[in-house]
């Protein structure tokens, strides 16, 4: 078998919800030692957030399940001495310590950089706040979503602003975290000593803004709900319905994309059109063209239109339901199971890099 690269390392997760505990098994399944210490009356919340055919209570959540593989777990209250005594012995071997505890709380549990370095000065302190480390105001993926403007943007004009329905907010967050840790893991490879990595909900959000942030700052262009439209691009996001009832969509993000879609629709008469002969024309006029291009894609079958489609290089794809998702052998590729006493957990990797030789 070969060895994973952090077999080495170990991990104390403090963290609960989303981003911090998909940080740990981030690292678990590279090979960490993963511990996770959670209050032995209160747990991690996300056990209690279940889905309605998930009434036994003695077993997992599917939610918890999601980020906490691979993970050692203890309960721990840190406020009994007795408890914190098992803690910091835990901690003296530790590498890094993962937490999202609200501001104060560190103190009052004896976590804080400064008491965590007492014990073990060469630990690096992984930390996850809503909206930074002095803020004490508690943040849900939603409410980040709310006001880093994401939920404006997102839905269409008649289902108003809408919640994506992951939390991407965290799992933004997590990777923005991973990578700091992986940069301190190398700074403290040439020189030994602690380092507090943190990472705010509401930073990872904002940095995410990507291109809709540069519109805005660059052309004074507040994004609207157009579903799944791209405000740059067309034809892109537009949905289209077969013949056989399903739902297809193009990512057509050149001219050469336009040329073959409409080779394979029979279409070529339009690129003589002024109104769609270049990208930007085709922004102004994404209505018109979207109607001409239904009424092709309304007269033929899914599969072999798609197919077409692909051996042209156009970018195109039904839209799936994760049953559909997950019937397909390269998702099952990325799926993870772990047995529980009894219960047989899965949940999706954490990890979708691969090396190739």
């Amino acid at each position: 078998m070969k060895q994973l690269p952090f077999q080495q390392l170990n991990i104390i997760d403090l963290s609960t919800v989303l981003a911090g505990p998909s940080v740990g098994t981030f690292f678990a399944e590279l090979g960490a030692r993963v511990l996770k210490i959670e209050h032995p009356k209160y747990g991690d919340v996300t056990n209690t957030w279940r889905l309605k055919q998930e009434s036994d209570s003695s077993k997992q959540s599917a939610y918890y399940s999601s980020v906490n593989y691979l993970k050692e777990n203890l309960a721990l209250d840190l406020t009994i001495e007795a408890h914190y005594a098992l803690f910091q012995a835990q901690l003296k071997d530790a590498d890094i310590i993962l937490m999202n505890f609200k501001k104060g709380d560190d103190a009052k549990l004896k976590v804080s950089a400064e008491d965590l370095w007492a014990i073990n000065p060469g630990l690096i302190i992984g930390k996850i706040s809503g909206f930074g480390s002095q803020n004490d105001r508690i943040a849900y993926d939603l409410i980040l979503q709310a006001e880093t403007g994401f939920m404006s943007m997102n839905g269409t004009p008649e289902s108003g602003p809408v919640k994506m329905p992951v939390a991407l907010i965290d799992v933004l967050a997590a990777h923005q975290l991973k990578e700091g840790l992986l940069l301190a893991l190398l700074q403290r490879a040439q020189h030994p000593k602690g380092q507090v990595v943190s990472v705010s909900l509401y930073d990872a959000a904002i940095c995410s803004l990507a291109n809709q942030a540069a519109n805005y700052l660059m052309c004074a262009q507040v994004p609207q709900r157009i579903g799944s439209l791209h405000p740059n691009i067309a034809p892109y996001g537009e949905i289209f319905q077969t013949k056989d009832d399903k739902l297809l969509t193009f990512a057509i993000g050149s001219d050469l994309h336009f040329h073959k879609l409409l080779k394979s629709l029979d279409l070529q008469a339009l690129e003589e059109e002024i109104q769609f002969k270049s990208n930007i024309e085709r922004v102004k006029n994404r209505t018109a063209l979207a109607q001409i291009i239904q009424e092709k894609v309304g007269e033929l079958l899914a599969a072999p239109l798609l197919y077409y489609l692909q051996e042209l290089g156009v970018p195109a794809a039904q839209i799936q339901t994760l049953d559909q998702v997950f019937a397909d052998a390269n998702a099952q590729e990325l799926v993870r199971v772990e047995q529980i006493g009894s219960q047989i957990t899965k949940r999706v990797s954490q990890i979708a890099f691969k090396f190739e030789a």
